[in-house]
């Protein structure tokens, strides 16, 4: 009973996990201007759009395997890569944002 209340309560965090952190100071070696100004509604929309294109199992999945399975087996399961925080940095860096985590 403990073990499916866990997997419930780690799969509903998914939605609230990756914040991007953004550095504003400098600029894209494409772009002639400053991208700043626009931060927070590429943020919005770039979440969006990952969350649009990724399904909620399988990213909660990936959390339980990675923070509950491959601790049991002692970190022999490669760790599963969360596929929005890749769709949302990278949606992030092509609108020129430089996105360090």
């Amino acid at each position: 009973m403990k073990k499916t209340l866990l997997v419930i309560s780690v799969m509903s965090l998914v939605g609230c996990a990756y914040n991007p952190v953004i550095d504003t100071g400098g600029r894209s070696g494409t772009f002639n201007k400053s991208k700043a100004d626009k931060i927070t509604d590429d943020v919005i929309l770039c979440k969006q759009l990952a969350k649009k294109h990724t399904n909620d199992f399988f990213e909660g999945y990936k959390t339980v395997h990675n923070w509950y399975i491959r601790p049991q087996t002692l970190w022999l399961m490669p760790k599963l890569e969360y596929k929005e925080r890749k769709l949302v940095k990278n949606c992030l860096t092509n609108r020129g944002h430089s996105v360090i985590d």
